[in-house]
């Protein structure tokens, strides 16, 4: 196995790319569990915030740069990354640090997405290498110069399979005075979705709706000013009653529910099979139903999110069949040969192949991270 490549600027990551001559599997933190073939390029050596303007919610980072480390320094101008980043180490056996870069080409966010939107969202402007070696420059570093959001948002989810991140620019938010939850019980799946779909419908501004089976709780999050907490949540409480009497609990940690740590390794579906199903939240009863037998469940983003942990080797999408949305296996044995990513009808598979012939018409990067690898030409 080749040493791995550690960049140390985004100079020398170009040069890395530009004269590669054999695919590179890219690395932020190692943290997301996803295989890749090639010869290691981690950008854990490309660290540090470059650019930070409190007053302008605004903060610039190179690509390899901590999670933790940025929202300590957010956290000390009592800011935050509104769109809550999972962090999957537990869930996945994986070690290492979690990235902003890696954060951004995994569209990693949270239960606040319904509230505020994904990491894409907050995206002002990314600087990355392609795979011809050339340094690109989208967007801006402070939100009254940003220009150019849909090459910014492209690079959102993309896995470095388009262009290696170096440098991003991002939006960020005042962190809360406070939260409450309120939790109901005894629903299922069906009820659950109505509570979270009548929470998120009204005008209490929730950030967090989620439905756990398995501790048999269904949960609504409001955050803010202590007072308007407590108003609103009252006010939300009154209208949940036909699902039921609503418990409030302050402060409630909801990094469990983010980062699905319930189901990490050694606990008791820590051997299955791990998916994430997308679908409109109305659809989550139905497919909730679909089901096999031994499936377990969590849903997030009012239904909008399906976890579900399953034997291994099952391939989740079969018993799914056809549906608006799309099933994603976060974790199982790649040797069996069920795919990460769910297939993309032809069209669309059309259009990816373009961009990413546009982008890394070398197939060199991360070949094999969003579907079988292309090979190199």
């Amino acid at each position: 196995m080749s040493a791995p490549l550690t960049p140390t600027s985004e100079a020398e990551l170009a040069q890395i790319i530009g004269s590669a001559t054999v695919p590179l599997s890219i690395r932020g933190g190692a943290t997301r569990g996803v295989d890749s073939t090639g010869t290691l390029l981690s950008t854990s050596e490309l660290r540090g915030i470059t650019l930070y303007e409190p007053g302008a919610l605004t903060l610039v980072a190179q690509a390899g740069t901590p999670l933790e480390d940025i929202e300590a320094t957010l956290a000390a101008e009592g800011q935050r990354l509104a769109f809550e980043p999972l962090d999957l180490r537990a869930l996945l056996g994986t070690t290492g640090t979690p990235t902003l870069g890696g954060a951004i080409a995994a569209n990693a966010s949270g239960p606040r997405r319904i509230a505020v939107g994904a990491a894409r969202d907050f995206l002002l402007g990314v600087r990355f290498v392609d795979g011809m070696g050339r340094v690109i420059s989208n967007g801006g570093r402070v939100m009254k110069n940003v220009t150019g959001y849909d090459l910014v948002k492209l690079l959102a989810g993309s896995w470095g399979t388009l262009g290696v991140l170096s440098e991003v620019s991002l939006k960020v938010l005042p962190r809360p005075e406070t939260s409450a939850t309120l939790v109901l019980h005894g629903l299922d799946v069906d009820r659950a979705v109505e509570a979270l779909s009548a929470g998120l419908g009204s005008p209490f501004e929730v950030t967090g709706a989620a439905h756990l089976p398995d501790t048999d709780e269904t949960l609504l999050r409001i955050e803010g000013q202590a007072s308007s907490v407590a108003y609103r949540a009252g006010r939300l409480a009154e209208a949940l009653t036909p699902y039921g009497t609503a418990e409030q609990r302050e402060g409630f940690d909801w990094t469990p529910i983010r980062d699905v740590t319930g189901w990490a390794q050694g606990r008791p579906r820590g051997a299955d099979d791990v998916w994430r199903v997308s679908v409109k939240p109305s659809d989550a009863p139905a497919l909730a139903a679909r089901m096999p037998e031994r499936a377990a469940l969590r849903l997030d983003w009012g239904g909008g999110l399906i976890w579900v942990a399953v034997p291994p080797g099952t391939d989740l999408r079969a018993p799914l069949a056809s549906f608006a949305g799309h099933a994603t296996r976060v974790r199982g044995d790649a040797a069996d040969g069920i795919s990460r990513l769910h297939p993309e009808p032809a069209a669309i598979a059309a259009l990816s192949a373009g961009i990413k012939a546009r982008f890394d018409p070398r197939g060199l990067l991360n070949p094999g991270a969003m579907g079988p690898a292309q090979g190199t030409r």
